[in-house]
């Protein structure tokens, strides 16, 4: 008899993460659901009806991710969906960026999701299937908030080690799916959580108009959800964001010197 599948999902207290969680909730998915914040995790459990293990754990510590899967096993016997989504924010500008600054953007936004991966992926491995998925930015391919600077660089490392990772199990586990998302502009407590805040003025689309349409954390969720049901490589969750993202690498100068 087929069971139903179980998702770990860092990052579950709000946002994206909490989001998601509801969703796959819903279709009756059993849930490990992560965050360093445990009321926020037990709220997000009150709202989903099924099976939920939440696990406090702070997944910029390796051992914590560890607990974290193992925990999972401990309670469902398997994991077919592992999902890397905590992450943080920035205000600071490359010239203004300190040491401390870097680090974190580096261990939030690139260490958790490798601590994540070097987790699970060998036991997807050994089971021969599962389901891998990184959450991004489209701030890692294009360069239109500035101010987000280290974050934008962090989930540009992040998007190598996932390529690199995927062609790495390519040949071999073909049934070991790998992929990333990339939103864009979200509603979310992200902006408030950043490190110094968030400007008042976020970035314009090329060419000038009125900015990107902003989306819910269930639109990018719901893209997610169809992600697991079909796996691809990558998915931009916003209509516009690849041809965005073809223009700017067509021309890179071109491009820039068409912002305003």
């Amino acid at each position: 008899m087929q069971t139903h599948p179980v998702a770990v999902i860092t990052g579950a207290s709000s946002g994206i993460g909490a989001a998601l969680a509801r969703r796959l909730g819903r279709k009756e998915f059993r849930l490990v659901l992560a965050a360093r914040r445990a009321d926020a995790l037990e709220a997000v459990g009150a709202d989903i009806h099924g099976d939920t293990l939440p696990v406090v754990a702070d997944v910029t510590r390796r051992a914590d991710v560890a607990r974290l899967r193992d925990e999972a096993l401990g309670a469902f016997g398997t994991v077919d969906v592992w999902v890397n989504n905590a992450g943080r924010g920035i205000n600071a500008s490359v010239l203004d960026l300190t040491d401390e600054q870097l680090d974190e953007m580096m261990a939030v936004n690139v260490k958790s999701a490798l601590y994540g991966m070097q987790a699970i992926v060998p036991y997807f491995k050994e089971r021969g299937h599962g389901h891998l998925i990184n959450v991004s930015s489209f701030l890692s391919r294009v360069p239109l908030a500035t101010y987000r600077s280290a974050y934008n660089a962090a989930k540009a490392a992040l998007n190598a080690l996932t390529a690199n990772l995927r062609m790495d199990l390519r040949r071999q586990y073909p049934e070991v799916h790998v992929s990333l998302v990339m939103p864009g502009m979200v509603t979310t407590e992200f902006a408030k959580n950043a490190l110094g805040g968030t400007p008042a003025v976020t970035w314009t689309s090329p060419g000038g108009g009125s900015g990107p349409q902003i989306q819910t954390a269930d639109d990018v969720a719901a893209a997610i959800e169809s992600l697991i049901k079909s796996p691809r490589e990558e998915i931009y969750t916003q209509r516009g964001q690849p041809d965005t993202v073809i223009r700017y690498f067509q021309d890179v100068g071109a491009f820039e010197r068409g912002l305003p």
